[in-house]
């Protein structure tokens, strides 16, 4: 699994040629679940707290988050994105 990043205990997967839309992967312990970039909703049964950190890094991400879709689609290495602060 490409990891893009990683903060308060979450773990944010791209993955390589993955079905549209737009969107990554996560991990918070035992929580998994997908957001979706641009439309910053979340498929998952994860805690709220969890919610509202991934879409603050999400905003903040945006346009690398969507830029770095783009390189996944087409088999590219992934850049790290900047942790939450």
């Amino acid at each position: 699994m490409p990891e893009i990043c990683r903060f308060l205990g979450i773990v944010i997967y791209v993955y390589s040629k993955d079905h549209n839309p737009p969107h990554f992967h996560f991990v918070y312990g035992e929580f998994e679940g997908i957001m979706y970039i641009k439309e910053l909703i979340v498929e998952g049964k994860v805690p709220t707290k969890i919610i509202k950190h991934l879409t603050k890094w999400s905003e903040l991400h945006k346009i690398e988050l969507l830029r770095i879709w783009d390189l996944a689609q087409k088999g590219k290495p992934l850049p790290k994105v900047e942790p939450l602060k």
